[in-house]
């Protein structure tokens, strides 16, 4: 067994040496820079707001559970003209929330978005609610849309005097278009004469790539890689249009990615996900399982005949340890991530051995690649 194994081990090497010694361009990860960058200025800016969800069936706040709810439903009718401080509320139609949203880059005031509505106190369910008006704000505390409408849920729940049914999360839900946008943020962006572009997985190689490929395109340097993570694109003279032309000429080149061997683990669900480049030095891996096996089987013992014994359970415990053993195994040098996976595949080794092996692979310094354990 141990000598197949080694074998099959050396077959996967020596095919996979063959396939790296003749690299082809399609094995490079190429990308549009649209698809890999963000663009300084472009980008959502995260509102929200406190409110009332309103014409609940009973399934509501309890009003002495959530003062705020209580302090919120009085305020908002002595705004409208009803005054009710002193009286004892029961109500149980009426929800505290949490409305939150995204306002899009570049958004006209009157225009619409989507909100997401989250009950903040004990209610039940959303199901069949409406929400009132509700300001949403910005990180700088102005107001930039206006939240109202009825609110849908995915979940629902029904109750009955022995047993409850929740499907979902009927205590969320969505307002389809339901902000209106009072207040735009000015930024134009036609106007810059330069503007940084982000890269969304920062690496010095990309970064280089992106601006060589921009300035063989224009023709001048226009692009400057300033750190692994940015891209500085400056307006040529005489270029025929604005920053936005320029944008949209370059952001469709296409670029060879490039990034750091690296491997995560996240250890609660067993998953592994490996980078095309992890490497291998050449390390020998032998893995065990101890498996413990406890049985109870009582027994019942029975006083002699006439005696003044009585009826005793004695304890009977069976106890296995069984120990699996596999042949110590040799992971060729510099093996690619297709060998190291079907190498340890041929030993058997699920995915939770297979992270401690890394780890273990890690501190012996033979793995080129980082771990990252989520």
């Amino acid at each position: 067994m141990e000598f197949r194994l080694l074998r099959q081990l050396l077959a996967v090497a020596i095919a996979g040496a063959g396939l790296m010694a003749a690299p082809t361009a399609a094995s490079a990860s190429a990308a549009r820079i649209k698809d890999i960058v963000n663009i300084e200025g472009v980008r959502d800016n995260q509102l929200v707001g406190y409110g009332l969800v309103v014409g609940l069936n009973g399934t509501g706040d309890s009003l002495n559970n959530s003062p705020f709810t209580r302090q919120s439903l009085q305020a908002m009718l002595e705004r409208l003209g009803v005054n009710t401080r002193g009286e004892n509320m029961r109500t149980a139609n009426v929800a505290a929330v949490m409305v939150t949203a995204n306002l899009p880059a570049f958004s006209t005031q009157g225009s619409r978005l989507d909100v997401n509505v989250s009950a903040l106190g004990d209610a039940d369910s959303l199901q069949g609610g409406t929400l009132l008006v509700t300001p949403l704000l910005g990180a700088d505390g102005e107001v930039y849309a206006i939240a109202q409408g009825s609110v849908l849920i995915n979940g629902f729940k029904a109750a009955g005097d022995a047993a409850t049914v929740v499907s979902g999360v009927p205590t969320t839900g969505r307002i389809s278009a339901g902000g209106l946008i009072e207040r735009e943020i000015g930024f134009t962006l036609g106007a810059q004469r330069t503007l940084r572009l982000a890269l969304r997985n920062p690496d010095l190689t990309t970064a280089r790539r992106i601006a060589l490929a921009i300035n063989d395109f224009i023709g001048v340097p226009t692009a400057t890689p300033e750190d692994p993570a940015t891209v500085r694109v400056h307006l040529p003279r005489g270029f025929n249009g604005n920053i936005v032309d320029l944008l949209t000429d370059i952001e469709q080149l296409v670029v060879e990615t490039d990034q750091p061997a690296r491997i995560v683990v996240d250890e609660n669900s067993g998953i592994i996900v490996m980078g095309k480049d992890v490497r291998v030095s050449s390390v020998a891996v032998a893995q065990a399982n101890l498996t413990v096996t406890i049985a109870e089987s009582p027994e019942v013992v029975q006083p002699a005949p006439l005696s003044m014994g009585e009826t005793a359970v004695v304890p009977r415990t069976d106890l296995t340890v069984e120990e699996t053993s596999r042949n110590l195994a040799v992971v060729p040098e510099s093996v690619t991530l297709q060998q190291l996976v079907d190498g340890l595949n041929a030993l058997g080794i699920s995915p939770r051995d297979l992270i401690a092996i890394l780890q273990a692979i890690k501190a012996t310094g033979a793995l080129q690649a980082e771990i990252e354990v989520l």
